[in-house]
């Protein structure tokens, strides 16, 4: 039984905690297992293997190795030897290590990394050699191994994931500052989609949410078309892999909602449909090229979007119109449908003349942003 830890962006904790009980890898009481920096479980390969293929809100999914008190290097040295190396690396594969050291004795992250590096050498008969980590790479062979010094505490942890898991594969093109996938799926449970209501984004970019929206209700696991980290452990079962890519498959579901992906930029409806084609979901949604006011949607449901704001477009450039054209919109259009999008700026949020909650924030880039939500209300008739 591994100690697993999914690490997420700040503000998404909570929506991989429910993704992963979901998946029946965290009681439904494990509230303790979620904190500021990702969601704590338990299970064995099985669970490592369905946790980087089914979570669609995490960056990546780590295995603890091991944690212990480590004040001097020889006591680093001599605990860091007795742990199974063998079961993630082979002699002379590449490592990336990430070392932080906060307020212990061993301070000092390139002294630790070469003790650990040579700790691994002793257990496996062979050096290896130390690489610098790429996260965006798509096929990057070198083991990253985190370790975290704090109170001279040692935490080690062995990434299974490779690549972050926002990199589905799917994104070859993007559009003018797009939005990563995990945070569009994260977007898309804060605002309470039902996934089997009608879904609208009027400002859809390389169509991350529609995209995701669709293999959310379509049940298709964003990680069916890459490969990751745990693919070269010595260890690795193939054969179990391709039973839950063939589980997967058995599950899908035909009955997607309508979901509607627009944009005033030809050039990134071309990119979107392109992105949802190698996704296997551009049959399901309806693109167009429109600016928002052309937005006008069949039935009642959701809209969820990322508009511009000032850090995405131009700093100089002022967006209150463009908000409050957008809330017009929403009243005219979409009565009584439910709205979710991202902003930095609670002005440009009142610009849009809506009474929304904002009290859901992500990080996005770098920076903060709020998830404003809440129901577009019902104009009266006189």
């Amino acid at each position: 039984m591994y100690k697993l830890f999914a690490v997420t962006a700040p503000g998404v904790q909570a929506y991989t905690a429910a993704e992963l009980a979901e998946l029946g890898l965290l009681p439904e009481a494990a509230g303790t297992a979620v904190s500021s920096g990702g969601v704590a479980f338990t299970g064995g390969l099985e669970a490592v293997y369905r946790a980087n293929l089914w979570l669609r809100t995490a960056n990546r999914v780590l295995v603890r190795l091991g944690e212990f008190y480590a004040a001097a290097f020889s006591k680093l040295r001599k605990e860091t030897s007795r742990l199974p190396w063998e079961d993630y690396l082979i002699p002379g594969q590449p490592v990336a290590l990430r070392v932080t050291c906060k307020k212990s004795r061993l301070y000092h992250s390139t002294a630790v990394a070469e003790r650990i590096a040579a700790s691994i050498g002793d257990r496996l008969g062979k050096l290896p050699p130390q690489v610098k980590f790429d996260p965006d790479a798509d096929n990057n062979h070198a083991q990253l191994v985190i370790v975290r010094l704090h109170h001279d505490r040692c935490t080690i942890s062995v990434d299974s994931s490779g690549a972050l898991l926002h990199r589905r594969g799917y994104r070859l093109g993007t559009a003018k500052a797009p939005l990563r996938e995990t945070l569009a799926a994260g977007m898309l449970r804060a605002s309470g989609w039902d996934r089997v209501s009608t879904l609208a984004d009027p400002f859809c970019g390389s169509g991350t949410i529609p995209i995701e929206a669709a293999l959310m209700a379509g049940d298709i696991p964003p990680g069916q078309s890459r490969s990751f980290a745990f693919m070269d452990w010595p260890g690795y079962d193939a054969s179990l892999w391709e039973s839950l890519l063939h589980a997967a498959a058995g599950q899908r579901r035909a009955d997607i909602p309508r979901i509607y992906a627009s944009d005033r930029d030809a050039g990134a409806i071309k990119i979107a449909r392109a992105n949802a084609a190698r996704a296997g979901v551009v049959e399901a949604i309806e693109f167009a090229c429109q600016t928002v006011s052309a937005l006008s949607p069949v039935g009642t449901g959701w809209v969820v979007t990322n508009p511009p704001y000032g850090m995405r477009v131009s700093k100089n450039k002022d967006l209150r119109n463009l908000y409050a054209q957008f809330g017009n919109v929403l009243r005219r259009e979409c009565p009584g449908w439910q709205v979710a999008f991202l902003s930095n700026s609670i002005q440009l949020i009142g610009s849009t003349g809506l009474d929304l909650d904002t009290s859901i924030g992500f990080q996005s880039g770098g920076s903060a942003v709020k998830v404003a939500y809440g129901a577009v209300p019902v104009l009266d008739d006189d």
